[in-house]
């Protein structure tokens, strides 16, 4: 008899998962923090926190404000870098987890991201590379590199040329055109996309009159940007060829459904963790619901279903890949 746990199944870039259900990156540590909560081997991939090459510190001041259906955020890339993560984080993901671990790459400059690629790639414990373009470029007088098309392709190109494990490049919704950016970054090599990053905001102190956040701007995520997310996963899906992990305000099993539908391969949760930690174990039971509901044989029957097509020559071209 099928297990009921065969409906999540997923095989995303030749790693195959339990399910689905990613965390988004920054807001699951580095996948054993949540222990107390639930086992994190219940989900099917973990992305860690962004990484550096150097200790990073993250910015001064307040660096979270809450805003209606989300929050805003100014960490700063905050983490121990390459070094302590090598000596010390590893051994605790080798002990506890038993998912496949996603690597989040940043960089100021495309030398630096070249060169975290090449020691992430060596990591046994790492299946997937996924390169954060989101970064400011200090080369390019502080603009993030998937801001611009060229930066984009540059990085996307010459980390490609270092990286042996599957790439997924996370795209940046503050752009003018993603649709643009994700198709140059699959013509430089990249194996995925992960979508969206969080929106540029700002929030006010209205009895002093100042930024709440210490770096008076941060990156606006929760429900408020789901239905931005579902609009630009469905541009994309019908421009790309590779998959997607879909991301931007889930917090249920309902939402996830809909990312499915627009395009994603997979899903990303990310702030409704902080919210609700058990919100992923919700999702997932929600989701074999919806499958049993539908008479699907496997969730990923659904991916596309709400492009003109039916979603059929997507998943036809996810299949050739």
């Amino acid at each position: 008899m099928e297990s009921k746990t065969n409906k999540l199944s997923t095989n995303f870039l030749g790693v195959k998962l339990n399910n689905p259900i990613f965390t988004g990156s920054g807001c699951f540590a580095f996948g054993t923090e949540y222990m107390d909560y639930f086992d994190p081997n219940e989900l099917g991939a973990i992305v860690i926190k962004g990484l550096t090459l150097e200790k990073r510190d993250g910015n001064s001041g307040s660096r979270i404000a809450e805003t209606p259906a989300g929050m805003l955020n100014s960490v700063g890339l905050e983490n121990p870098g390459i070094d302590y993560f090598e000596k010390n984080t590893l051994k605790e993901i080798k002990e506890h987890l038993n998912v496949p671990v996603v690597a989040n790459i940043n960089g100021s400059t495309v030398e630096q991201y070249v060169e975290l690629t090449k020691r992430l790639d060596k990591l046994e414990e790492i299946k997937i590379l996924e390169l954060n373009i989101s970064c400011p470029n200090v080369k390019d007088g502080g603009m993030a590199f998937g801001a611009n098309p060229e930066m984009a392709r540059l990085v996307t190109r010459e980390v490609r040329k270092v990286a042996n494990k599957p790439l997924m490049v996370k795209l940046s919704p503050n752009v003018t055109n993603i649709v643009e950016i994700a198709k140059i970054v699959e013509s430089e090599g990249a194996d995925a996309i992960s979508m969206i990053n969080t929106l540029l905001g700002m929030a006010i102190d209205t009895n002093t009159g100042k930024a709440i956040l210490g770096n008076t701007y941060g990156g606006m995520s929760g429900p408020a940007v789901k239905p931005i997310a579902l609009r630009m996963i469905h541009q994309v899906s019908q421009a790309v060829s590779i998959p997607i992990l879909g991301m931007g305000g889930i917090s249920c099993a309902k939402d996830a459904i809909e990312f499915f539908l627009a395009g994603a391969s997979a899903v990303s949760i990310g702030t409704a963790f902080f919210g609700n930690p058990l919100v992923a174990l919700e999702v997932k039971k929600g989701l074999l619901e919806y499958c049993g509901k539908k008479n699907l044989s496997n969730i990923s029957e659904i991916i596309g279903f709400s492009h003109p097509d039916d979603g059929v020559s997507y998943r036809k071209r996810l299949e050739i890949k």
